[in-house]
């Protein structure tokens, strides 16, 4: 007799395997934009902050709307340059502060470039890209991502004041 859906089981309930952000990626909390975002509290969010690394070509970064620890692409880490995964940091501390302030992170019902939450962490990395020095030609090109259309690219450029 063969083998059947009654004769499997699956364990869905599996751990995630969490390291500390700290370990991974250091002097975050000398930026001052993360100080402006965490005040005194900056080093103790950033050495309790906890980051989950996943194997995929897609997807970057991300923040746990659960329980707020970073989720890394290792594919990312290994073939995008500092700059862009510096900005991708400053942007997912962002959401970050957002989740400790109880803002809810995904809203199904906005695309990605008319989310405020969105807005909000682009402004901010926008500034920090120009305070290390990124012209507004490479802004733009960092803000190009594979799930947005050209349209809604530039949406979101008018919308952060690039245009």
């Amino acid at each position: 007799m063969m083998a059947g859906l009654d004769d499997v089981t699956i364990v869905r309930d599996v751990p995630t395997k969490l390291f500390r952000f700290t370990d991974y990626f250091k002097g975050f909390e000398k930026v001052p934009a993360i100080r402006s975002l965490f005040g005194d509290r900056t080093e103790e969010i950033l050495s309790n902050l906890k980051v989950e690394f996943f194997s995929s070509r897609f997807g970057y970064m991300g923040v746990s709307d659960v329980d707020g620890h970073l989720l890394v692409s290792t594919y990312h880490l290994k073939h995008s340059d500092l700059k862009t995964l510096y900005l991708d940091i400053i942007h997912e501390l962002y959401h970050l502060k957002q989740f400790l302030d109880g803002k809810q992170l995904f809203n199904e019902e906005l695309s990605y470039v008319d989310n405020p939450i969105e807005i909000e962490a682009y402004r901010f990395t926008v500034e920090e890209a120009k305070r290390i020095g990124l012209t507004k030609e490479e802004i733009i090109e960092y803000l190009k991502v594979e799930w947005i259309s050209e349209e809604e690219h530039k949406r979101l450029i008018k919308k952060l004041g690039l245009e």
